[in-house]
C-alpha cells in the first residue's frame, strides 16, 4: 500500500505546539505533504525539521513568514525539484516535488486570492503557468514509467458539493466561475483525477477547511479545497480516502484537517 496525506498546517511552528508532532508520530502515511509552513528550516524544532524515520525537503518562501511547502517521506528521495520553472513563483514557497519509487509527488500551495486585489491577479497568473506544467509533469512521468500525484491546498472548491455555503460564495475567490473552470481543465485537459471526489461521488464534502470565525467547524460549514490529484493509473489504485477531522474544535492544530488517500501498489 501507499498512503499519502496532505495538510495545510497554517504555520508549522504553531501547529507543532498544538499537536502536529504527536499526529506525525502516529500517522500511518508513507508520504506527508505540508503547505503554509511559514518558516525557514532553521527556525523549526529538530523534531519537526528532520524527524526520525523521515526523509524531508522544505521549500520556504523568499518572503519571510509566508507560504512554504514541505514533503516528508519514509523512503529515501530519488529526486527533488523546487518550483515548476516559473521565474515569478519558484521562490515563493508554493510548490515542491519529489521522486519516489514509481511515483512523483508534488506539494502545492496555490495562492488564495481576493477579488478585486493584486492577490487575485497573482492567483490567476499562477494558475495560467501551472496548468501547462501539470500536463508536462504527466507526460514526463509517463515517459519514465511513473505515475504523478499533486496534492495540497488548491484554494478552489470545484463544485457546489465542495462547500457548505456555496450560494453565498459565488462571487468570492475560491469559488469563482473562472477558477472552477480552471480546475475542470486540470481534470479534463491535463487528465488528472480528483481522487477524493472519485471515491466519494455523491456526498457533500468531505470538507477539509473551516474558518476560525463563528461556529464554522461546529456546524461543518466547510470547504473542500485540499485535493489529491493523480494521473489516471494511480487513481485507479486508490482504495480509500478520508479527512482526518478532529473530534472537537479544541483538538485542532490547524484550520485545515489532513486529507489522506490509500493506494494499492
Amino acid at each position: 500500500m501507499l498512503t499519502v496525506t496532505t495538510v495545510n498546517v497554517n504555520g508549522l511552528r504553531a501547529a507543532a505546539k498544538k499537536g502536529f508532532v504527536s499526529w506525525l508520530d502516529g500517522t500511518a502515511a508513507d508520504v506527508v505533504c505540508l503547505q503554509e509552513v511559514r518558516a525557514e528550516p532553521k527556525e523549526l524544532p529538530e523534531a519537526v525539521r528532520e524527524p526520525d524515520g523521515w526523509h524531508v525537503v522544505h521549500a520556504p518562501a523568499a518572503a519571510k513568514g509566508r507560504a512554504g511547502v514541505s514533503v516528508y517521506a519514509r523512503r529515501e528521495l530519488e529526486g527533488v525539484r523546487v518550483g515548476f520553472g516559473s521565474s515569478e513563483f519558484d521562490g515563493s514557497g508554493r510548490y515542491v516535488e519529489v521522486d519516489l519509487p514509481g511515483v512523483t509527488v508534488g506539494s502545492l500551495y496555490l495562492p488564495s486570492g481576493e477579488v478585486g486585489t493584486d492577490r487575485q491577479d497573482e492567483k490567476e497568473r499562477f494558475m495560467a503557468e501551472f496548468l501547462p506544467y501539470l500536463k508536462e509533469l504527466r507526460e514526463r512521468a509517463a515517459a519514465g514509467g511513473r505515475e504523478a500525484l499533486v496534492c495540497g491546498d488548491w484554494n478552489i472548491a470545484h463544485q457546489e458539493a465542495d462547500l457548505k455555503n456555496w450560494k453565498a460564495n459565488q462571487k468570492k475567490s475560491g469559488f469563482l466561475p473562472a477558477e472552477r473552470a480552471w480546475l475542470t481543465s486540470v481534470f479534463e485537459e491535463a487528465a488528472y483525477v480528483d481522487v477524493v471526489r472519485a471515491l466519494h461521488p455523491d456526498v457533500a464534502g468531505p470538507y477539509s477547511w473551516w474558518s476560525y470565525r463563528g461556529r464554522a467547524f461546529d456546524n461543518d460549514a466547510g470547504w473542500r479545497i485540499d485535493l489529491v490529484c493523480t494521473t489516471p493509473g494511480l487513481a485507479a489504485r486508490a482504495v480509500k480516502a478520508y479527512v482526518e477531522r478532529p473530534a472537537t474544535y479544541e483538538e485542532r492544530w490547524s484550520d485545515h484537517a489532513p486529507v489522506t488517500v490509500v493506494f494499492n501498489r
